[in-house]
């Protein structure tokens, strides 16, 4: 069975944004799909990135405005007109409570997406236990024992492993997909993961041109 490899956070635009048309995707070719949700500060600094709040005024508002605004009407996917309220919040809980659930199957693929339609569609915040229990009542858990079992010393440490892993992986943001060892950056890429899934490319290496 193919294998796809899922890091994302909870609070990730791209990750809902593109989190119907990946289960498309892996319903169509048979693929298992592994979810690995991890912090995503640490790794996107790891890599030479900014963070949101080092960013140019210029740069948020394109990301907050204009990007994701296409690709939610390309996807036909509802998004709040604005920068979620909670955009900020700590998503430590919120990532904790889709691993809890499993690696992977339909209940976390179910989950999953309830967790970022909430904040996209509804602008929840995911740092608010109530609001995280009612989540995952809704999804057919029981919202506060999955919670406390999100928040447990085994799922720090599991989420922890997530962050190095996609450290180590080269992950520089939120969504990547990671086919046989290949990964793809971003939601808009979910063409080329189809295509990898249906004839991997060709292997390439990149080489810096001589110098004389």
């Amino acid at each position: 069975m193919p294998l796809i490899e899922y890091f994302y956070s909870a609070h990730s635009a791209f990750a809902y944004l593109g989190s119907r048309r990946l289960y498309e995707i892996c319903a169509a070719y048979g693929v298992e799909l592994v979810h690995k949700p991890f912090d995503l500060s640490p790794v996107v600094e790891a890599q030479g990135g900014l963070p949101f709040r080092a960013r140019t005024q210029a740069h948020v508002d394109y990301f907050f405005g204009r990007e994701i605004e296409r690709w939610a009407e390309l996807r036909d996917v509802p998004v709040v007109p604005y920068r979620p309220t909670h955009h900020d919040a700590d998503y430590a809980a919120a990532n904790g409570m889709i691993a809890a659930v499993g690696a992977s199957g339909p209940k976390v693929d179910a989950l999953a997406h309830a967790v970022l339609q909430a904040h996209w569609r509804d602008d929840a915040d995911l740092s608010d236990q109530s609001v995280l229990e009612s989540i995952a009542d809704a999804q057919g858990h029981h919202g506060r024992a999955l919670l406390h079992q999100a928040t447990s010393t085994a799922i720090k440490n599991l989420l922890a492993r997530n962050t190095a892993e996609a450290m180590d992986k080269g992950v520089f943001g939120s969504p990547t997909y990671v086919v046989d060892g290949e990964p793809f950056y971003g939601q808009d890429r979910l063409e080329l993961v189809e295509r990898a899934l249906r004839a991997p490319f060709k292997p390439t290496r990149w080489r810096n041109p001589p110098v004389d």
